[in-house]
């Protein structure tokens, strides 16, 4: 992973200095980061797998498209980049604004916006970010999670059960 640059902040979510990502990492600053969630016609999210090659949580199911805000970068910017990185969506979608989540452990001390997004997709997935991704049901993500736990990261199981899907 790339060692860019972060805004750290404090507990009102303000900018207050920037660091590198392994630093903000290793040292558990407050940062930021977006997830989307994006759903089918059928009332399906699509999950993603993450790479091994990710320094959190690799190997892990979570959100369709997550990731963290870049130095200078606003929420719903960061939202359409990371679209476009992970899952090919380039043009110009316009995710809605879902949920906030505040940071804490399970979210690796990151500040969240949650969107959603319409999409039947097919989408290009980033070979170095995700290894695969699959379309669930919202019921059978919570009961996925109730009995292996294991398998989701720590921040979309965090997420998954502050929203009220199933």
């Amino acid at each position: 992973m790339a060692d860019e640059f972060f805004d750290v902040v404090n507990a009102r979510d303000e900018p207050v200095g920037r660091a590198r990502r392994s630093e903000v990492h290793a040292r558990g600053l407050w940062h930021r980061a977006v997830h989307i969630l994006v759903f089918n016609r059928a009332g399906q999210v699509f999950l993603q797998l993450r790479s091994m090659r990710k320094d959190v949580a690799p190997g892990k199911w979570d959100s369709s498209c997550s990731g963290h805000l870049d130095a200078g970068e606003d929420y719903d910017r960061a939202a359409v980049r990371e679209l476009g990185e992970e899952l090919g969506l380039d043009h110009d979608p316009r995710p809605e604004r879902w949920l906030r989540v505040n940071a804490c452990a399970e979210t690796g001390w990151e500040f969240c916006w949650i969107y959603r997004l319409s999409h039947e997709g097919p989408f290009v997935l980033h070979p170095e970010e995700i290894e695969r991704g699959e379309w669930y049901g919202p019921a059978e993500v919570t009961r996925l999670i109730s009995i292996r736990p294991d398998d989701f990261s720590p921040a979309f199981r965090h997420i998954w059960s502050q929203l009220a899907l199933a």
